[in-house]
């Protein structure tokens, strides 16, 4: 008697706040498998150890083009809230087998997370020719929601040696591009600029600029590479 008691009173127990939160975390994960399950795409994770090798290596020395392009689906949060994750989880398939179907030889295809992929491009064909192939993927781009809607994609994309020597430079730098491309309306591809520097300001205490400069110092990095580094961690964590 006492256990079924026990038992009527789990059963009994209101759903908490976390209960649904927990819940919404497995079902995220479990979409999120899914995708990775159906592709067998390197990850996040596989990108950075990829590129942070690719970069010290002496590809710039024998001549070899490093480029690397984010690659954002536009809008993609209103499929999974219209037509069901089960559908979303379908398009996030369709569009990265367009992407890996249509790769040259000397790239290789990433889930980043999400709705974002990344490409690591990396031979002899040149940065602009890369440019037109990535202008060409996004054009052609044929994957449609269960309604027959066309899609569209946005890319940012960056060069090694030339926009950035450092991976986290680098991808910064790439997402900066694919940050202005939707500023502009996506469905657009956009190179990484020579950036405007502003000069550090009075906002550091003397404590934390001089731990700057001892960090600096220790890595070989330059101070202003480790500020916007640190500036585009904060911006990603607030999703700014």
């Amino acid at each position: 008697m006492a256990k079924k008691a026990a038992d009527n009173d789990r059963v009994k127990r209101p759903i908490t706040v976390e209960d649904h939160k927990e819940l919404n975390r497995r079902n995220e994960a479990k979409n999120i498998n899914a995708v990775n399950a159906a592709l067998g795409f390197p990850n996040g994770d596989a990108f950075e150890n990829d590129l942070t090798e690719i970069l010290n290596s002496d590809c710039e020395e024998k001549g070899e083009t490093v480029v690397i392009a984010l690659i954002d689906f536009d809008n993609f949060l209103h499929i999974n809230d219209d037509f069901g994750r089960e559908a979303g989880d379908k398009v996030l398939i369709d569009t990265g087998l367009y992407i890996k179907e249509n790769a040259p030889k000397d790239a290789k295809v990433y889930r980043i997370g999400g709705d974002e992929f990344g490409i690591i491009f990396k031979g002899l064909t040149e940065r602009e020719d890369i440019f037109l192939f990535l202008n060409d993927l996004k054009n052609n781009f044929n994957v449609k929601t269960p309604d027959g809607a066309a899609q569209t994609l946005t890319i940012g994309m960056a060069t090694a040696f030339i926009d950035a020597n450092r991976y986290a430079e680098l991808v910064r730098k790439a997402d900066g591009a694919l940050y202005r491309a939707k500023v502009q309306g996506r469905n657009k591809i956009l190179m990484a600029r020579e950036e405007k520097m502003i000069p550090k300001t009075s906002h550091f205490t003397q404590d934390q600029l001089q731990r700057l400069a001892n960090l600096s110092k220790r890595e070989g990095i330059g101070e202003a590479i480790l500020l916007r580094e640190a500036l585009d961690m904060l911006l990603k964590k607030y999703d700014i």
